[in-house]
């Protein structure tokens, strides 16, 4: 019994030390915005810098494969929001504005040149689209990955749909901010479960992106941030619904990647067909956001920029070009 009890002493240490969470070390550079730091990861160099906006429970390494074609004809920057992977808890709540202010900052301090070219995919589409309202002057041109627009019912449960901004109080969005407040802070405990299972499309990263995506969507902080994201993006979701839409981004290259089938079942409380046509009717109208703005049909999932990178990657090259001829045309007399 006694042996058995110093076995036991041994090894506990060492089994527990081989379940610890590791921080794998960050690929870009934590920026420091006053209590709190944000990762970005830059590469490539151009006359213009792309900066992409993830889905929810998207990663800046997701875009790896994205990222990759583009940093070899401009400059392009993944980030991970406040409560992802490498970047601490930021600010509450996490509104659109908030998020804006973040990256604002972060890219200033890291001396990025604007405007820039946003790339936002899902949720992210109404966040660059946010960004480019609080900063019209930086923004030079936009792609738009199968965004979910503010008047599009989306599945919300085995049987119902509804749109985002459905649930919005009309309650004012407050004035973003970079302290942090001791309400800020969340209460973390420690992941005990194991990795899941890499579900598709993200088996299409390489090996070491989905070792990254496993340990990032277990840290604790994400789904605070997450809840937040999704409460307060129903205020500005139901801000761009009251206020004309078409012609705001004004003449700025503008792509809207559309995937080709939204894949909507059979039990919801909204028949599939009237759901596709509703779905593809929005999408078109993205592309009105601008004068200078198209859209295109992908045979691909919803995550585009991992089911049909060289799509994404050529949608921002197009923009590219675009804004490198504008500038131009500005500068001969």
């Amino acid at each position: 019994m006694k042996f058995a009890m110093i076995f036991l002493l041994s090894v506990i240490p060492g089994m527990l030390a081989s379940h610890a969470e590791t921080t794998p070390a960050p690929p870009g550079k934590l920026v420091d915005l006053g209590g709190h730091r944000l990762h970005v990861n830059c590469t490539g160099k151009g006359k213009f810098t792309v900066v992409v906006e993830d889905g929810l429970g998207d990663f800046s390494f997701d875009w790896i494969l994205v990222q990759a074609k583009v940093e070899k004809f401009t400059r392009i920057c993944t980030y991970d929001r406040a409560g992802y992977a490498w970047s601490d808890p930021g600010p509450k709540p996490r509104t659109f504005a908030q998020l804006n202010l973040e990256l604002h900052d972060a890219l200033g301090k890291l001396g990025e040149r604007s405007p820039l070219i946003l790339v936002g995919h899902s949720f992210g589409g109404g966040v660059v689209r946010n960004y480019s309202a609080a900063y019209p002057t930086q923004v030079a041109g936009m792609v738009l990955v199968d965004t979910t627009h503010e008047d599009q019912r989306i599945s919300m449960g085995p049987k119902r749909t509804g749109r985002i901004r459905d649930s919005a109080n009309g309650v004012p969005i407050p004035t973003p901010r970079e302290d942090l407040l001791p309400t800020d802070k969340p209460n973390l405990s420690p992941v005990a479960s194991p990795p899941g299972k890499i579900e598709p499309p993200f088996t299409l990263l390489p090996e070491k992106e989905q070792s990254l995506h496993q340990w990032a969507e277990r840290l604790p902080a994400l789904n605070a941030a997450e809840d937040s994201q999704k409460e307060w993006s129903a205020e500005s979701m139901e801000l761009m619904h009251t206020t004309p839409q078409e012609g705001i981004l004004g003449s700025i290259p503008l792509i809207v990647l559309t995937r080709a089938k939204g894949g909507f079942g059979s039990n919801l409380d909204v028949s599939a067909e009237e759901l596709e046509a509703e779905r593809l009717r929005l999408q078109a109208s993205l592309a009105l956001l601008s004068s200078n703005g198209r859209q295109i049909v992908i045979q691909s999932g919803h995550n585009i920029h991992l089911e049909a990178p060289n799509a994404v990657a050529d949608a921002i090259k197009e923009v590219v070009l675009a804004c490198e001829q504008a500038k131009k045309s500005r500068t001969v007399p």
